[in-house]
């Protein structure tokens, strides 16, 4: 899990000082034009109550003007500004999960989202801006209400159709623009669609009529100006003229200004060609972003043969009822909320919602099919990337398969086949509550159930569940066992032997993975996890004080991924040859290796790989006599832990380089010292500790390649002391 700073409670301690605010509200891709006012008084609201909420109708500006109000207000949170975006959230359930994501928390332990939100937040002076909540009104209420109860620093600032209702709530409601500035928007944007023409002063009043014909809503509005690049002002403003009459839409009792919205995208639909009508209802099954190859599956048929599509989608591209997106994995695309609610109500109607839901969840059953292949080769950042950018619509597929006992096992197979990603992407949490999730509806034990069993197993483990970890693998290997799948029997063992290791049994876990990689060989199967099962191998022979046998292992673990392009599971095969290399006298060496461990963790997000290897290259830094860099890199890795779940697994031989860290700085630097150093790396967020580690830390005060201070070298051995993370005695080598 990604951590900001820790706030400063003392503003004039030097220790506690930043260099910049934090946060992730994005840069305008155009100019924010007028509301002076309401930006002002938004401010004023913000100095007076811990709650603001603007309300309004859909189109009439709140995404972004709080998203204004957010970036001019960044210097007053010195632990950031942070947006949530939650019009694609539909399941209640992943309320909490979408909040910590946008906080760039990336959860491993096994604490509800909730708990990791209130820990993170408890002692910052952040804004929290929830924008499109209104389809999750009771929950994010819910969860709003604890956050401010136990976090009495943080302030929220919401955007929705309706109010929170909570107490302590400031109500803002959000008026349409003036004509002025409703006008100034307007020729702003058609300057973009035409700004080769000047407009004539007809044209200037003829958009004076057009703004207050549409009430002055800024997504109106900018719907008409996209038109622009067909009509003239007069033809326009003609054709919505026509429009008011035939969509007036709605209840009777609904507010006008959501029946001057609802006219403007309808006028807007009524201008689009069939093929382009269809292709708006059939994309609003989407979740977020899509791509061409997705909407070409899910959207061409009927009516729209899939070769035509691109043009039709380019049209609907020039009109603005289709917004590109360019970002890491290339050109994406997606409709604006108000617009894909259009659709899906044109796409109801024609009574064709089910197939299309279908159709995409049968396109993102297959494309995570092919990641989880893929992971298995030299494109494996490129498929994290890609399902990192497809979570929204992985999550709308798994709740269709949902809906439908009798297809239930999709969802199952959709869970399971993501196990890379909940387990080396930093998604631990959010994987357990799917895996739990399609679990409890009751199905045969068939091939995709019991994927998910050892899946959850896996997840468990990594999260210092021993207990969750026990029930979800025997339930496998049970099962497994009485229908014959040698398939499922094999990971549930290898899993079994993960778990041995990480609660210090290693002669049991090194049983289980010799017998995991002997059932891997018989149904031959070579893919991630077998190469981290000879990792979790060469782990349980060091543990028992082999460091040869545990270097010769990984060093074939290295080869396999260098043939087959694979860097997750290198990390650790890194990690272990590190180890080796420490103990034999080679800390340059060790620091090579763990260099390349902690960019790979970067590059996945794996929160594991980067707290091992800090703890790892504390104790190189300590060898090479950097007493006090060492000790920052040990409060770096100490900041990380709890975001990964158990520090060190509570195992007394992942623990080990930490102790024998500890003791040689504390002997080195004195207590004051150390614990000074500590402070300094709990300071550090992770792409910071990340970068100094790269960098080979700070000056070292000496360097060679044993203890100083008189303490024996580091291959040496010793009896020690209970343990300082578990009470439990144990070798000092492993």
């Amino acid at each position: 899990m990604r951590r900001l700073q820790h706030p400063s409670p003392n503003p004039d301690d030097p220790d506690s000082r930043r260099t910049a605010p934090a946060g992730n509200v994005p840069a305008e891709l155009n100019r924010f034009v007028g509301r002076g006012g309401e930006l002002d008084a938004l401010g004023g609201l913000l100095e007076e109550s811990r709650l603001v909420t603007v309300v309004g109708v859909a189109g009439v500006g709140k995404t972004r003007c709080v998203g204004k109000v957010a970036a001019l207000m960044e210097k007053r949170y010195c632990d950031g500004v942070w947006l949530a975006e939650l019009s694609p959230v539909h399941d209640p359930g992943l309320l909490e999960h979408a909040v910590a994501e946008a906080l760039g928390l990336t959860d491993h332990t096994g604490r509800p989202p909730r708990t990791v939100l209130v820990e993170h937040l408890r002692e910052r002076r952040a804004l929290l801006v929830l924008d499109g909540f209104e389809h999750l009104v009771d929950r994010c209420a819910d969860l709003v209400r604890e956050l401010l109860r136990r976090a009495p620093r943080l302030q929220v600032l919401a955007a929705g159709r309706r109010p929170l209702l909570v107490d302590g709530e400031v109500t803002f409601p959000l008026a349409p623009m003036c004509d002025e500035d409703a006008a100034e928007l307007f020729w702003g944007r058609a300057r973009a669609v035409r700004p080769d023409r000047e407009p004539t002063a007809g044209d200037r009043a003829a958009a004076l009529e057009l703004c207050h014909r549409l009430d002055g809503i800024p997504l109106a509005l900018e719907l008409a100006a996209g038109r622009l690049r067909a009509l003239s002002v007069d033809q326009v403003l003609l054709r919505l003229d026509d429009r008011f009459r035939l969509l007036t839409g709605g209840s009777r009792g609904a507010p006008p200004r959501h029946r001057a919205l609802r006219t403007a995208i309808g006028w807007s639909h009524e201008l689009c060609t069939p093929a382009q009508r269809l292709l708006w209802a059939r994309l609003s099954v989407f979740a977020g972003q899509f791509d061409l190859e997705a909407a070409e599956y899910v959207c061409g048929g009927a009516g729209l043969p899939a070769d035509s599509l691109l043009d039709v989608l380019e049209e609907l591209l020039a009109q603005s009822v289709v917004e590109r997106e360019d970002g890491a994995v290339g050109t994406r695309y997606r409709l604006l909320e108000s617009v894909r609610e259009y659709g899906a109500e044109w796409l109801a109607a024609a009574g064709d919602t089910w197939r299309m839901r279908r159709r995409h969840r049968d396109w993102f059953l297959g494309l995570a099919t092919w990641c989880e292949l893929d992971w298995f080769s030299p494109r494996q950042a490129e498929v994290a990337a890609r399902i990192d950018s497809e979570l929204p619509n992985l999550r709308r597929a798994m709740e269709c398969s949902m809906e439908s006992p009798a297809e239930v096992h999709l969802a199952h197979h959709l869970a399971g086949s993501l196990w890379f990603y909940w387990a080396g992407c930093g998604r631990l949490s959010e994987g357990r509550y799917w895996l739990e999730h399609v679990l409890e509806e009751p199905t045969p034990y068939d091939a995709s159930r019991l994927k998910v069993l050892w899946v959850l197993g896996y997840v468990a483990v990594l999260q210092g569940d021993a207990v969750g970890a026990v029930s979800a693998l025997q339930e496998c290997r049970e099962e497994a066992e009485r229908s014959g799948d040698a398939t499922a029997m094999a990971y549930a063992v290898h899993r079994t032997g993960c778990l041995a290791i990480v609660t210090d049994d290693p002669p049991r876990a090194e049983e289980l993975l010799r017998d995991a990689l002997g059932r891997y060989r018989e149904i031959g199967e070579l893919n991630s996890n077998v190469v981290m099962a000879q990792v979790e191998l060469a782990m349980a022979v060091a543990f028992q004080g082999d460091l040869d046998a545990a270097a010769a292992i990984c060093e074939e673990v290295r080869g396999v991924c260098e043939d087959h392009g694979e860097r997750w599971a290198l990390a650790y095969a890194l990690y272990v040859l590190a180890y080796a290399a420490l103990r034999r006298g080679q800390p340059e060496r060790a620091r090579r290796m763990l260099g390349e461990c902690l960019a790979i963790g970067r590059t996945f997000d794996d929160l594991l790989a980067t707290a091992l290897s800090l703890e790892l290259l504390a104790l190189v830094t300590a060898v090479e006599g950097g007493a006090g860099e060492a000790a920052v890199l040990q409060g770096a890795a100490e900041r990380i832990w709890p975001s990964v779940g158990l520090p060190l697994f509570g195992s007394v031989y992942f623990g080990r380089p930490r102790v024998e860290c500890e003791e040689q700085v504390r002997r080195e630097l004195g207590d004051a010292a150390y614990e000074a150093g500590l402070r300094a790396g709990r300071r550090l967020d992770r792409a910071a500790a990340v970068e100094r580690g790269l960098a080979g830390g700070g000056p070292r005060e000496r360097r060679g390649t044993s203890g100083a201070g008189g303490g024996p070298a580091p291959g040496g051995m010793r009896r020690p002391a209970a343990s300082r993370m578990t009470g439990r005695g144990g070798p000092e080598r492993w």
